[in-house]
């Protein structure tokens, strides 16, 4: 495609995927490569509670960042999981929990175990095998020295680019200010050769990262790269974000709460909590959507809530010529999972093994947007299947959902699961089995058997592994304390 050396990669847009860009190639690549963001102070970042997955750790590892200091910096919480309430139905919750489900063995997993002991009438709550499933129905939290990262964080997200920036500067990223006014491209291949700014400044570059959001000023304006819309599968077409102050102690878990259409979210932070509403316009009004969110929510209003329109699905390309999209701009998959972040890293992390330093070839290409095609696409199905597994009939938004033509890919795992109680994970999904049997679970779905393993067991047997394992778990959780007063010893915000 180009063999021309990568010298320079010019960073369009700043926020959260842009700074943790910037922080990734500066730290890593900044002593090789001339580093460059390009931001207006005229586009503001919201600084809006924001939910993680475990996956954090890694580029934080990658990036040696200390992580008392970055809770400290971001007013950040620790999160044990996800609570969904009235999603299975009204009334009706359960907790997805990181963290692994009891013990496993060469032929099966542990529900295996489980589904036998509830036929037998021996087991409780499959959480309570789940250390970080009970500590956060505890309001508990500890790091162990032999713990597992199964952890994630509530953190400002604005307070974070901050963070991420001076991370950055330190190992010599340059920042420029300006507002993009026009994309330059080559005429003889089409790739991207400079941005022209609204103060006259010319900004060239080798490689262009694309973080400008959903505008997707280089990948889509530029580049006319094309987008695959999910809208049918995945509906939800608006958000209203607000800020409130704490009134209660922040719990280690991200509460998502199904109303009437689509689902509120709870994100404590130390400083106070972020609230939202996803919403789909077809079956509400921004009006009451706003009314509906307001309602619901505790403590003073710290901003004005705002509507925020999106449009769910995938940039057809990721990588497309020397512009590689991410953040918003390479797509939209609301964040029910809390995967926002975790995409914006991976996309780093898979940009920096295939870095182009000797010229941009098509095979790197094209292998960069197969894996990200296939990361996306297992995301969607996991979204999709909150929605449509439900015994909710109750409002068309619902009823909707729980009709809607599914991707035959979430109907085979529904079917495997619910016939043999089997999940495996393929190469390049994020979400592991635990989690997809929480979630199967928690929205209704139980398997009509278990694998015949579990027979080798009886009754007596089966008993004792599983109440060591509950007993295990409790122990442990017990030996916790309670998540705030964690947080005032571990990393208590200036």
């Amino acid at each position: 495609m180009n063999n021309k050396a990568i010298k320079k990669v010019v960073i369009a847009g700043g926020g959260t995927a842009g700074w943790m860009t910037a922080a990734a190639l500066s730290k890593l690549f900044g002593k090789n490569l001339d580093v460059v963001l390009v931001e207006s102070d005229d586009i503001p970042t919201v600084g809006v509670g924001e939910a993680t997955i475990p996956t954090l750790h890694i580029f934080h590892r990658l990036l040696g960042i200390n992580e008392q200091e970055f809770m400290a910096a971001t007013n950040a919480t620790f999160k044990l999981g996800i609570s969904f309430e009235n999603w299975r139905d009204v009334n009706k919750d359960y907790i997805h929990s990181f963290g692994f489900l009891g013990q496993n063995c060469w032929a099966a997993d542990f529900q295996h175990f489980w589904l036998k002991g509830k036929q037998r009438g021996i087991v409780s709550a499959i959480g309570d095998y789940v250390p970080e499933h009970l500590a956060a129905r505890a309001g508990k939290f500890a790091v162990d020295a032999d713990q597992a990262s199964n952890y994630a964080y509530h953190l400002d997200a604005g307070l974070y680019a901050v963070f991420l920036q001076k991370l950055a500067e330190k190992h010599g990223l340059k920042r420029i200010e300006g507002r993009i006014n026009n994309v330059v491209l080559e005429k003889d291949n089409g790739f991207i050769s400079s941005l022209e700014l609204t103060n006259g400044k010319v900004v060239e570059g080798d490689l262009f990262i694309d973080c400008t959001g959903s505008r997707a000023l280089l990948i889509e304006q530029a580049l006319h790269t094309g987008y695959e819309d999910w809208s049918h599968i995945l509906p939800c077409d608006s958000a209203i974000a607000v800020q409130t102050k704490t009134v209660t102690k922040p719990v280690p878990y991200t509460r998502s709460i199904a109303r009437d259409a689509g689902w509120q979210w709870k994100i404590p932070l130390q400083n106070r909590t972020g609230n939202g509403f996803v919403f789909c316009s077809k079956y509400m009004s921004n009006e009451e959507a706003t009314q509906t969110l307001l309602n619901n929510i505790e403590g003073e209003l710290l901003n004005e809530p705002r509507v925020i329109k999106y449009k769910t699905g995938t940039r057809r390309k990721h990588w497309n010529k020397n512009c590689v999209a991410i953040g918003l701009s390479s797509g939209f998959i609301e964040p029910l999972e809390s995967t926002g972040i975790h995409l914006f890293q991976k996309a780093i992390i898979r940009l920096m093994q295939m870095f182009p330093s000797q010229g941009i070839k098509q095979s790197a290409v094209d292998e960069f947007n197969i894996q990200t095609k296939t990361e996306v696409d297992s995301i969607k199905d996991f979204i999709i299947l909150h929605y449509n597994l439900t015994d909710r009939k109750d409002t068309p938004f619902w009823r909707y959902c729980s009709n809607m033509d599914i991707p035959e890919t979430l109907k085979h795992r529904m079917l495997l699961f619910k016939e043999s109680a089997n999940v495996f994970k393929k190469e390049e999904e994020l979400f592991g089995e635990t989690s997809w049997v929480q979630v199967m679970m928690g929205q209704g779905l139980m398997p009509e058997q278990y694998h015949p393993i579990v027979d080798l067991m009886d009754d007596n047997e089966l008993q004792k592994f599983l109440d060591n394992i509950k007993l295990t778990v409790k122990r442990k959780v017990d030996n916790w304390p309670n998540h705030l007063d964690f947080i005032e010893q571990h990393c208590k915000a200036k």
